[in-house]
């Protein structure tokens, strides 16, 4: 079986023109009016001698009129080109500078800044304006002359997407995702989403999605893309809100929402009623790590499953997740897991050393194999992980983030784990640091419970009570908020960051 994107798109557009498609800001948008963007879009593009294979940079913000040129550029086979609207004016313009694009195509607030401008003008590049106000329009910057020689051959054949990585421990970079890849992802949705009528058509969904998780981010992209393809109507938050999320969940009843575990905590703090949510089935989480004492707490009150998932922008989406079949039989005993393989997808642990396949219920490196990325090889992942017996998959932290301190090795995750259970602490990130005499030592970055108070000392005779002597953090800072990704993931690059500026402002702590 495979999946046609393309056609996909169209033909769900061609369903019902003048049913709801997009909700925004209270405001809905109808399948006819995402139609008719999409095609002054692609009028512009085709003139502009932009055809498959192209480079379209898109300032991905989450907005109607974002997702409906992100559906042309896939339903045309041109390449996106993903641009990260989290980031101020002048990252952007310095990002355009290095990428290779042969248009961008951004919100007309976007283009109120000079640096984004000639960012692009120097480029030579197609430059459209889109809105998502009272209606959906795009249309050309007259004053950005396009360059010929831009119009060249297409360079990106066959790729769908140029993904931007989270950037959880480092600076994002671009990962090359080719349709027959991101078809694949999408198949598994599609294979339960598309179910048809009594003639044999698709049909729209009577149950909306919603779009919380950014669209520059691959849970976002995906998200938004399959539930276009099963017909389903989107409830789009350019940001995560508690109390627009509560709203948007309330009056529109979906049954299944995506959202990132932070969300999930902020959803629990805010003691958001039970009834106000109750017709969701079960929300997805994936993107970083679920903390099972959240999911325990979460569930209890709410009583709605959290089905975690495993995934890389490498591969298009996820390859492992629970299922409610296996929520309701395992939960209790696998919790911590993030699930079992997706069909399609083979999961195995490797010596990092050796690259002997270990057995179960062994920590090793993982690896995957999967119709995602099509290649019919392992494909090596920075996860240490663990299978047990029953498939159930377990990830215990990161090899590029493990922290070697004179021969000993700290994995940040399980610090942190018993880190949380201090009353006084929220949130916590563990990263390593360059140390002269050991070769790197930890550090820790938190956050405070509500109207807590800590004693770094207290904190300190804390953490050597629970811990192993090496895996005690040499420096703390408390911060309002930890430094996130646009997906809501705690940037270790950031928060080696700040102890960097520490250093600069402070003598170097002695090692302990």
């Amino acid at each position: 079986m495979t999946l046609d994107l393309a056609s996909s798109i169209r033909s769900v557009l061609a369903l019902a023109p003048d049913q709801s498609a997009l909700e925004y800001q209270e405001r809905w948008y109808s399948w006819g009016d995402v139609a008719s963007i999409m095609q002054r879009g692609e009028t512009l593009l085709a003139t502009a001698g932009l055809g498959e294979g192209a480079s379209v940079g898109i300032l991905l913000r989450n907005q109607p009129a974002a997702v409906a040129m992100l559906l042309q550029v896939l339903a045309t086979r041109r390449c996106v080109v993903t641009l990260n609207p989290f980031q101020s004016a002048d990252k952007i313009a310095s990002d355009l500078a290095a990428v290779q694009v042969d248009a961008v195509i951004a919100d007309e607030q976007d283009w109120e800044s000079s640096a984004i401008r000639q960012a692009v003008a120097d480029k030579g590049c197609l430059a459209l304006s889109i809105s998502s106000r009272a209606e959906l329009t795009v249309q050309a910057l007259p004053e950005i002359v396009v360059a010929p020689e831009r119009i060249s051959a297409p360079s990106q054949t066959g790729i769908a997407i140029m993904m931007l990585s989270s950037g959880t421990t480092g600076p994002a970079k671009r990962i090359a995702l080719p349709y027959s890849n991101f078809e694949h992802s999408l198949l598994d949705a599609a294979h339960y989403e598309n179910k048809k009528n009594a003639s044999g058509k698709a049909e729209l969904k009577t149950s909306p999605a919603m779009l919380c998780i950014p669209l520059v981010h691959i849970g976002g992209m995906y998200a938004a893309v399959a539930a276009i393809i099963a017909g389903r109507s989107i409830v789009i938050l350019e940001k995560f809100s508690v109390i627009e999320w509560t709203r948007a969940v309330s009056k529109y009843r979906p049954k299944l929402v995506s959202l990132p575990p932070t969300a999930i905590r902020m959803i629990l703090d805010a003691q958001v009623p039970k009834e106000s949510i109750d017709s969701l089935l079960a929300i997805r989480t994936g993107s970083a790590p679920l903390d099972p004492e959240l999911q325990q707490a979460f569930e209890a009150i709410y009583d709605i499953p959290l089905l975690d998932a495993y995934g890389a922008t490498e591969f298009a989406g996820a390859v492992a997740g629970w299922s409610l079949r296996d929520h309701q039989r395992y939960s209790a005993d696998k919790r911590g897991s993030v699930g079992r393989p997706q069909p399609g997808c083979e999961l195995r642990v490797i010596d990092p050393e050796t690259s002997t396949p270990l057995g179960n219920n062994i920590v090793g490196l993982l690896e995957v194999r999967s119709a995602q990325v099509g290649t019919g090889q392992w494909v090596r992942t920075t996860d240490l992980a663990e299978i047990d017996d029953d498939g159930f998959l377990f990830i215990r932290g990161r090899v590029d983030s493990a922290i070697i301190r004179g021969g000993f090795k700290v994995l940040p995750r399980d610090v942190e784990q018993i880190l949380r259970e201090h009353p006084a602490i929220k949130e916590i990130c563990i990263v390593g640091m360059p140390d002269q005499r050991l070769g790197a030592v930890p550090v820790a970055a938190f956050e405070l419970e509500p109207g807590a108070t800590l004693d770094e000392k207290d904190l300190v005779a804390f953490a050597r009570n629970k811990l192993v002597a090496y895996q005690v953090p040499v420096k703390w800072q408390a911060v309002d908020r930890l430094p996130r990704t646009p997906s809501l993931k705690i940037s270790q690059y950031e928060v080696r960051q700040l102890f960097d500026a520490q250093a600069e402002t402070s003598p170097t702590s002695v090692a302990q």
